[in-house]
């Protein structure tokens, strides 16, 4: 009998939970330790078997599944219910960052790491973007009857300034510009009127010359931006424009079914400055070709359009507007490494999610998914309650 009861148990655990989206995330997850690894193998010294990088995605993929399964078993309104605490831990967070940060020996202007070991480094903004998702879907929630009101634009615009500020602060320009489109993507989701989509857009535009010119933009973010143009300049070749011109290089010559794994020129050569990180999209296009690349692409956008439906059937705007949050992080963050590699946008550090190495970004990923996870086996059990008590209603009628 007890043995039945726990088979049953395990049974109702699995149909609640996303199985596929899970497997989407762990597929995911193996091509993207396969393409460090690779990207790695040559920076091994004689008698060292695996790299730093590909050692910290094997610990933090494993844990990560782990956290987004206990995750996905505490019900998701208690994130909703004790937003406040979620949200005050973030602040607390960038502004220990802010306080204590190390920085990057090349970027020493970007304080946004917590020395943890010697040999381990905690990017405290990777998890904040999943407490601001929280603490603004419960904002947005809260105001869905009036948002288009100017009183809560104003407040809703203040809420998001301030993680965006903070992480600016510490020099983390690319993680303040997922924020952004994390915003964007949940007030598309919550019903913003275009007009205000369209003021903010005109605001931005003007904004640039004058950012510009008076050095908010600073030199070396300037020539990132002139590498997009003059990239075949020898000026730009040798210095901005050098990494994307590598990557670029790799991707063209893998043709439609690469090199071979581990046998990239470029890549093997450790001719692709940040392949296991910013490039890793050049790794899979040299070694396994067009379609190696496109692979990589359509497993991302799998996983993304997978959230975006289980968005549609959360059981409450909260769960809608969470699984939207993440999704529209995992987009941004897609979207801006992506365009990176194709000299489409300017170098700014975001890695790929999922794929690139990195112990902090692949363990905030697996709580997001966590969180996905939630709001999806919350709603299935919603499902399954309709259904008894509307089965008791007909049989008592």
């Amino acid at each position: 009998m007890n043995d039945r009861g726990f088979g049953k148990r395990i049974a109702n655990g699995f149909k609640e939970t996303d199985v596929f989206l899970l497997l989407l995330c762990l597929a995911a997850s193996a091509y993207g330790i396969l393409l460090v690894y690779s990207a790695t193998i040559n920076t091994l010294s004689e008698g060292q078997l695996i790299s730093s990088e590909f050692r910290s995605m094997l610990v933090a993929v494993p844990v990560g599944i782990i956290a987004a399964l206990l995750i996905s078993a505490i019900n998701y309104e208690y994130f909703v219910k004790f937003f406040w605490v979620i949200g005050a831990v973030g602040l607390l967070l960038m502004v220990f960052t802010i306080v204590f940060g190390v920085a990057p020996d090349a970027r020493q202007d970007s304080r946004c790491w917590i020395k943890i070991t010697e040999s381990f480094y905690f990017q405290p903004s990777e998890v904040v973007k999943i407490a601001f998702i929280i603490t603004f879907a419960v904002h947005l929630e809260a105001v869905k009857d009036n948002i288009n009101s100017i009183k809560n634009v104003i407040l809703i615009g203040l809420h998001a300034v301030v993680p965006v500020g903070l992480v600016m602060i510490t020099g983390d320009d690319g993680s303040a510009l997922v924020f952004a489109l994390i915003i964007l993507g949940m007030l598309i989701a919550a019903g913003l009127h275009w007009i205000y989509f369209l003021t903010g857009g005109l605001a931005v535009i003007a904004a640039v010359p004058l950012a510009w010119s008076t050095g908010l933009i600073q030199d070396f973010q300037k020539s990132r931006f002139l590498a997009l143009i003059y990239y075949d300049s020898e000026e730009y070749a040798r210095d901005a424009a050098y990494q994307q011109n590598q990557a670029i290089n790799a991707m063209g010559s893998g043709k439609i079914t690469g090199k071979g794994l581990f046998n990239g020129t470029y890549v093997q050569s450790a001719s692709i400055p940040e392949a296991k990180n910013d490039m890793i999209l050049s790794v899979a296009g040299e070694e396994l070709g067009f379609l190696g690349a496109i692979a990589v692409i359509l497993i991302i956008a799998a996983i993304v359009i997978k959230i975006m439906y289980n968005s549609k059937t959360a059981k409450d705007g909260h769960g809608y507007l969470i699984d939207m949050g993440i999704a529209s992080m995992i987009i941004g963050q897609t979207l801006i490494n992506v365009g990176m590699c194709l000299r489409l946008l300017p170098v700014i550090g975001i890695t790929l999610p999922f794929f690139s190495a990195g112990g902090s970004s692949n363990l905030a990923v697996y709580l997001a998914i966590g969180v996905v996870l939630s709001v999806y086996r919350q709603s299935k059990k919603s499902e399954q309650y309709h259904m008894f008590y509307g089965a008791n209603v007909i049989k008592f009628t």
